[in-house]
């Protein structure tokens, strides 16, 4: 506990986390939320936004699903005035699609367009989107000049390259920029690495030397020391939490000493309430089995829980469930059973 308010403080002295400007948009924090399929929902992003975050995307949009106007893909565009910064990811690989989608009437109420060239799983490549469009300049070129034809500030989000003997992060930075890309994110893996490995820090900060917009790091983020090495090591403007963001939403709160007392089953109670006002129940029960399962993770007394919280068939059930596992009282008298 000492050594992580050392660190906490050690960032904050530093000046590492403060406020960023992308585009012409001004963000509280350099701290980001990564866009994460099944968790960033409007709910979510809120209480990121809440606890320091100074930037939340959307789940993955798939263009062509937009422009059938697929009732399932519209859902994820649900945001309201009381967001903060309002930011989509599309994913797409024809440019004119994307562009179209840019302009499209469906993302009127978004600030920020960004730009999915990242994503690693097998059939997205093999559609030509995703980290496929690493492999095409051109092609990605043309997507991201087509996306700022829409007025809005537009990010890319990518990786350092596909397989792991060329990696190429640098050049595919200065394509960005030139393209007119106002801020990229990369993670330090390759395409061939999926999610596993330890990230490619160099390549990053290879990018970050070559270019003159914002460069976020993004990838093996676990904690505040995980965070200051990587900017320390990348030069980065800002770092980009992943999946360590849904098991411990607090990470945003440590490192950007934003203030917030609220417990784990406060936050949780709100998540529920706040999906159950905007979204139908059955998402609502999905959503929130998801998000407590994550922040179950080395909770100790819970795990006897987790059948009975994905077996909930109800939010009065699931209100419960999620009452028993992270009550502070609960909490307290079952520290030692696991």
């Amino acid at each position: 506990m000492e050594n992580q308010r050392g660190i906490d403080t050690q960032i904050m002295h530093a000046g590492i986390i403060r406020p960023i400007r992308v585009g012409g948009l001004l963000l509280p924090s350099n701290v980001l939320m990564a866009p994460l399929a099944g968790y960033t929902c409007y709910p979510f992003r809120m209480l990121a936004y809440e606890l320091g975050a100074g930037l939340c995307f959307t789940e993955m949009c798939s263009a062509n699903a937009l422009k059938y106007e697929d009732r399932a893909t519209n859902r994820l565009l649900l945001t309201t005035k009381d967001e903060p910064v309002r930011a989509v990811q599309l994913l797409g690989g024809n440019p004119a699609v994307m562009e179209r989608m840019a302009k499209s009437a469906l993302l009127k109420d978004f600030d920020i367009i960004d730009i999915n060239m990242g994503c690693p799983v097998p059939n997205v490549f093999k559609s030509g989107e995703g980290s496929a469009l690493m492999q095409d300049f051109k092609r990605a070129a043309a997507i991201i000049r087509g996306c700022k034809r829409s007025g809005k500030v537009v990010t890319v989000k990518c990786r350092i390259g596909i397989r792991e003997d060329d990696l190429f992060a640098a050049e595919f930075a200065r394509m960005c920029e030139d393209s007119g890309a106002d801020m990229i994110t990369i993670h330090g893996r390759s395409r061939s690495m999926m999610y596993e490995g330890e990230p490619h820090r160099e390549e990053i900060a290879h990018a970050k030397a070559a270019v003159s917009i914002p460069v976020i790091a993004n990838g093996g983020i676990f904690s505040a020391e995980d965070a200051l090495r990587m900017m320390e090591c990348t030069g980065a403007d800002g770092v980009m939490v992943a999946r360590y963001g849904l098991e411990n939403p607090f990470i945003f709160r440590e490192l950007t000493g934003k203030s917030c007392g609220k417990t784990a089953h406060q936050v949780l109670t709100e998540q529920l309430e706040l999906t159950t006002r905007h979204y139908e129940e059955t998402f609502t029960l999905s959503y929130m089995k998801k998000l407590a399962s994550y922040m179950m993770k080395k909770r100790k007394g819970t795990k006897r829980y987790k059948e009975r919280l994905f077996g909930s068939g109800s939010l009065e059930e699931l209100r419960e469930v999620i009452a028993l596992i992270f009550a502070d009282k609960f909490e307290k008298s079952s520290l030692s059973n696991d």
